[in-house]
């Protein structure tokens, strides 16, 4: 059969019409150099930054500097195997993190791998290692403490649900201690915890921001996280040798100029959202390692600036067996009492002004000289009031608890008892205590030290007084 022109004009444009061909466009460029975990690319001219890139032997590279005729990326996995000429793909993602429930007690990397063998994370959500943190607008102001169960800390530079708190000094000070006892004062509360322990290797620089991104999961459902970053010494130092394997130009003390919007924009994503964001909470706990006790140097400086305050733990103290060994003059909440209970607020006040005074007090009588009576009053409380602050690690204290050792050093109770047996004596208060139980349990359902409570209480403290062992010397050799 022989089909008009007209015919066939109409089948072919039939064809065209229903013709559907599956085409798979990838820009795939070229390795060009790659060493120390670095490689330049050529031939992606439309990658974006920080885009995922797929290379050979199953690493992944981040698209880091995006100059005119390369791509610098920083590899993760194992680059050592990558060989210049070999293919690198895009793969129109932005550098994520899986996030959810299902990374509750699991070890992961900054790309969210399991790393403890318990198998894959069964989880779909993802969210952006990098993303804007919330304005003023969406923001309340932080009031809701977030107890360490460190004595020092939550009476003196107390941590609120959104804040902020830097914690520096030098190596060996017990900086990861205190975040590890904050962890365990977490247990049956409402706040999820992230660890992010900090490498050097050139491409864990990520490691801060996958766990931050871990962590807005829950700000952003309403709930409460708590990620510690430990340290961004290391972090900035990471930082600044992907920076000048870059060919970025440095700075001072040749990190590059961008080092401080680093940290900004990670810790400046902790805060407390408004009650019509869902109120949900992030509060960061950054280590910063300091040398020699230096606090001016430049990141220590960048980070001090960025917090809402700082727990400075200094070298002497610890040495001289003050643990935590916080330096109460330099350490400092901006939030201040804001995020402290009502009855911590009241034995808290004088506790830093009488820990003050006993530090300044303490240089001058080491000259010997004759003192007056006040000054030794002053002298004693302060000896038995750094005994009291004194607390072995893994052993957090409640609030109720923190608060009555505390109210027995302020009002006297322990300016006759020796310094040696000042912890046995909070001890066993604690103990008798938790057995009369009805204080405790008023200021802890209250957080108040009422009127009726407090007169409770030194009937207690009273009556414990009176059935207190004080030991002989000679017995405690």
């Amino acid at each position: 059969m022989k089909l008009r022109p007209e015919e066939i004009t109409s089948i072919l444009k039939e064809r065209i019409e229903h013709y559907d061909v599956e085409t798979d466009l990838s820009e795939v460029g070229t390795v060009l150099q790659v060493g120390d975990g670095i490689a330049r690319i050529y031939g992606l001219e439309n990658a974006v930054a920080m885009e995922m890139l797929e290379l050979e032997h199953g690493v992944v590279g981040f698209a880091f500097n995006l100059e005119e005729d390369d791509v610098g990326a920083a590899l993760v996995g194992e680059w050592q195997h990558v060989k210049e000429g070999e293919p690198v793909r895009r793969t129109g993602r932005v550098a994520s993190v899986p996030v959810g429930d299902a990374l509750l007690g699991r070890v992961v990397d900054p790309l969210g791998n399991p790393l403890d063998g318990q198998g894959s994370i069964a989880t779909d959500e993802t969210r952006p290692l990098e993303f804007k943190a919330p304005g003023v607008v969406a923001r309340q102001p932080v009031k809701e403490p977030l107890q360490t169960g460190i004595k020092a800390i939550d009476s003196m530079t107390n941590v609120g649900r959104g804040q902020r708190e830097l914690i520096i000094g030098d190596r060996q000070t017990g900086k990861t201690a205190i975040l590890v006892d904050t962890i365990l004062n977490q247990k049956n509360t409402d706040v999820v915890c992230i660890y992010v322990a900090i490498g050097q290797k050139a491409s864990t620089w990520m490691a801060p921001f996958a766990g931050c991104a871990m962590g807005e999961h829950f700000l952003f459902n309403g709930k409460h996280a708590l990620v510690m970053y430990d340290d961004l010494s290391k972090h900035a130092d990471a930082y600044r040798q992907l920076s000048l394997l870059l060919r970025r130009p440095p700075g001072r003390e040749a990190f590059p100029g961008d080092v401080f919007y680093l940290h900004s924009r990670l810790l400046e994503r902790a805060c407390k959202l408004s009650d019509a964001r869902g109120g949900g909470s992030l509060t960061a706990l950054p280590i910063v390692e300091t040398q020699a006790g230096d606090v001016a140097a430049y990141i220590p400086t960048n980070v001090i600036s960025i917090t809402d305050g700082q727990i400075f733990l200094e070298s002497d103290l610890f040495f001289s067996g003050v643990r935590p060994a916080v330096n109460v003059g330099i350490s400092v909440s901006r939030v201040g009492s804001s995020a402290q209970t009502k009855a911590m607020k009241k034995v808290a006040g004088r506790l830093r002004l009488e820990l003050s005074q006993y530090r300044e007090l303490e240089a001058f009588a080491q000259f010997g000289s004759e003192l007056d009576q006040a000054t030794q009053q002053t002298l004693a409380r302060g000896e038995r009031m750094v005994a009291t602050l004194n607390q072995p690690q893994y052993d957090p204290w409640p609030m109720e608890e923190q608060v009555v050792a505390l109210y027995a050093g302020i009002n006297g109770y322990l300016d006759d008892i020796p310094v040696a047996q000042v912890p046995r004596f909070q001890g066993e208060l604690r103990e008798q205590m938790r057995t009369e139980r009805s204080v405790l349990e008023t200021i802890r359902d209250t957080g108040d030290l009422g009127d009726e409570t407090e007169q409770k209480l030194n009937a207690e403290l009273d009556r414990f007084k009176q059935g207190f062992n004080v030991q002989r010397e000679e017995a405690l050799v």
